[in-house]
């Protein structure tokens, strides 16, 4: 086990863990600092905790190595300490009326594509296919709310960033495992390929507009058509904050 690791691990690896690990404390960081969780999606975060949640179920049964026992104890503490400060120590300031997206559609096709296509049927194997699939839609609640408020706060622009490039990096990490160690994975590179894509409009727009808070913010033709579709999925009724 610990061969292969090593053999997995590569600059891209290395790189895009760190960009993910960057994103996630960017936004537990912002959320603190300002004590506020304004134009953050309490629901993509859901599905990020469920994400980490199902993949890592053999984190204390099974351990490739110190780093990667690590890692995922960080990425797990990190999530549940977000959803706390969103959903408890700070929920007056959460927009739920903008944070509408009716997640259940991507978690039933998700389990739904878990229990079809899989490495194998067992709990560990379909859920870890369940984690990629959800993963690779769960930033779509966030993106939403930021087409209906039209901006995206600096920092949060940083954590979408940052998100986007770790999916990025990997990418680089499949083709450079296939290159070298004639290794892929269908499952995760289709799933990370489409997650990709969903950060394409944001990556436009952080690059050419720079990291200044950007006002009017609109999906370009990537993403059209899914949101015009996904506005069939949004509540018909707008949800008040409590005074």
């Amino acid at each position: 086990l610990s061969y292969f690791f090593a053999r997995a691990m590569n600059i891209f690896r290395i790189s895009g863990d760190l960009s993910h690990l960057i994103a996630i404390l960017i936004l537990l960081i912002k959320i603190w600092k300002t004590r506020s969780c304004a134009g953050i999606s309490g629901r993509s975060q859901i599905l990020f905790a469920l994400v980490f949640s199902t993949r890592y179920l053999d984190l204390f049964t099974v351990i490739y190595s110190y780093y990667n026992a690590v890692m995922k104890v960080i990425f797990l503490a990190v999530t549940y300490a977000t959803l706390y400060l969103i959903f408890f120590k700070f929920k007056a300031t959460y927009h739920r009326s903008h944070d509408t997206f009716r997640i259940e559609f991507l978690l039933i096709p998700s389990l739904l594509l878990a229990l079809l296509i899989n490495h194998q049927f067992s709990v560990i194997e379909v859920l870890w296919a369940f984690s990629i699939y959800l993963e690779s839609v769960a930033i779509l609640p966030q993106l939403f709310m930021l087409s209906k408020t039209g901006e995206a706060e600096t920092i949060t622009s940083h954590y979408l960033f940052a998100l986007g490039l770790y999916r990025a990096l990997y990418i680089l990490n499949w083709i450079y495992r296939y290159v070298n160690e004639n290794f892929s994975d269908a499952i995760a590179i289709v799933s990370g390929c489409v997650q990709t894509i969903l950060y394409a409009d944001f990556f436009y727009l952080y690059v050419t507009r720079g990291m200044y808070k950007m006002k009017n913010f609109k999906m370009l033709f990537s993403l059209k058509l899914l949101f015009t579709v996904a506005t069939f999925l949004l509540k018909g009724r707008k949800i008040q904050l409590p005074a």
